[in-house]
């Protein structure tokens, strides 16, 4: 019987052990979850939506001992922890509120007496999640999901089983029907397995590049449709006549929320020639006062990454960076401590073919790139085979959008972090991904489009 330890990324102390199930025990809760997905398509909309509203009012109810669990399995900041759970209640209630309007049969003007669009559950989804947001990445995809008549198991990064499993417990506690949301701790080699089981219909995956090509092959010779929420390495466009206080505020958070850790974070920052000297001089001074400390600490601005090797990952990629030419202004140094920290960094003076120029550096180390104007920096922020986030930071809002249309992302902020909302479709484009999560596109993704027509 095989099992998974959670580790305090902290500390590096075990927090609980959990039973793997095997590939069979795995199946066996695919086809209750089928079974269940036979009377749960046919419950209607304000059913679905009263039990999602439990299912907000228990994420406020245990925003605490949630949060907690969070930042002890993965090592966010307490205060972001809570922040992650608001959003998932916050999720939760706006496609309970507007569930009726987003499905709404369309009806279309033809010969026939009645013509019309309407949106019907296709079965079982499973959700491949990653451990960075253990609580709303699954929430992201499952809140939708649910609403629309499927049914979802989960497949959840092995450091975070007891936020996976507190996932499993609060759909029961708001009174869904057993079986309509299932944790599967599996390993991942049985993922391959599951996805081409009859009773799995569609599969959405957030995670990075190798783990996304993997599945969608699987999926794809099954003819099983997938949506893919890959990494990204986004950029960031300061212009001249940004203001730099701000500009550098900004920086430093969007490089250092989440411990780094964020797909859509702030990574690239291509500054203009006439202030990439103060940009960078600001910009140091505000991530070398950052304090780094342990996750439990309200005062403290970022804490340990999520595993030992990640931490070590990132730092290979930072001396690799430097071999090839890269500037190290702070950081770049493991610290003589437990737990998996990893100082503020920033690389300078990077080119194209450098590592943190083309990869995606997941961690609190910050790309800062010279442009010498502003066709230069949009052709460096292109320059890159993901395509998730991107954003303009300018004291010109209309400039700024002006160059916002022109970055190869799905999203494109102006003079704000990029950042998810229920309201707005979020996905990417190149090797970041397919399909879009939240809004109408996102619950529009899983279900069956049809046609109908009455003569």
């Amino acid at each position: 019987m095989k099992k998974v330890t959670t580790i305090n990324p902290a500390t590096e102390e075990e927090i609980a052990t959990y039973t793997r199930l095997t590939a069979d025990q795995a199946l066996e809760k695919v086809a209750k979850a089928n079974q269940t997905y036979q009377s749960w398509k046919k419950t209607s909309f304000d059913e679905r939506a009263k039990l999602m509203s439990n299912l907000a009012n228990i994420f406020d109810e245990n925003k605490e001992a949630y949060a907690q669990l969070a930042t002890q399995e993965m090592g966010k900041m307490i205060q972001q922890s809570r922040s992650e759970i608001e959003k998932c209640a916050l999720i939760c209630r706006y496609y309970a509120d507007n569930i009726h309007e987003l499905l709404a049969d369309e009806v279309v003007k033809t010969e026939a007496k009645k013509s019309y669009v309407t949106y019907q559950p296709l079965g079982v989804i499973l959700a491949v999640m990653p451990w960075n947001f253990p609580f709303y990445q699954v929430i992201r995809f499952a809140a939708p999901a649910v609403m629309t008549g499927n049914t979802g198991v989960l497949k959840h990064a092995s450091n975070v089983q007891g936020c996976a499993f507190a996932l499993e417990e609060a759909f029961k506690k708001a009174g869904f029907p057993e079986s309509v949301f299932t944790n599967l701790n599996v390993e991942s080699k049985d993922i391959k397995t599951i996805i081409e089981d009859k009773n799995i219909i569609a599969v959405t995956l957030t995670g990075s590049e190798p783990a996304g090509r993997s599945v969608a092959k699987i999926a794809g010779e099954n003819l099983k449709k997938t949506v893919l929420e890959l990494g990204g390495s986004d950029a960031y466009i300061v212009l001249e006549d940004v203001d730099l206080e701000k500009a550098t505020d900004l920086a430093t958070k969007g490089r250092l929320q989440n411990n780094g850790q964020t797909c859509i974070a702030a990574k690239r920052f291509i500054v203009l020639e006439e202030i990439y000297d103060d940009f960078l001089k600001l910009f140091t001074q505000k991530m070398k006062a950052a304090k780094m400390d342990e996750p439990t600490n309200e005062e403290a601005y970022y804490g340990p990454m999520a595993r030992i090797d990640l931490r070590n990952e990132i730092h290979e990629q930072v001396e690799k960076t430097i071999q090839q030419g890269g500037k190290l202004v702070i950081g770049g140094k493991i610290p003589e401590q437990k737990g998996a920290y990893y100082p503020a960094t920033i690389l300078a003076d990077l080119k194209p073919g450098m590592t943190a120029f083309d990869e995606e550096l997941f961690g609190p180390v910050a790309s800062v790139i010279k442009a010498k104007d502003e066709n230069e920096a949009i052709q460096l922020a292109n320059n890159s085979t993901f395509g998730l986030g991107s954003g303009v930071l300018t004291g010109n809002s209309k400039r700024g959008e002006k160059i916002a249309l022109q970055l190869e992302a799905g999203n494109s902020f102006v003079n704000k972090l990029v950042a998810s909302d229920p309201r707005l479709p979020f996905g990417g484009i190149k090797n970041s991904g397919y399909g879009r999560e939240l809004s109408d596109y996102g619950i529009k993704e899983f279900v069956n489009t049809k046609s109908i027509w009455i003569d």
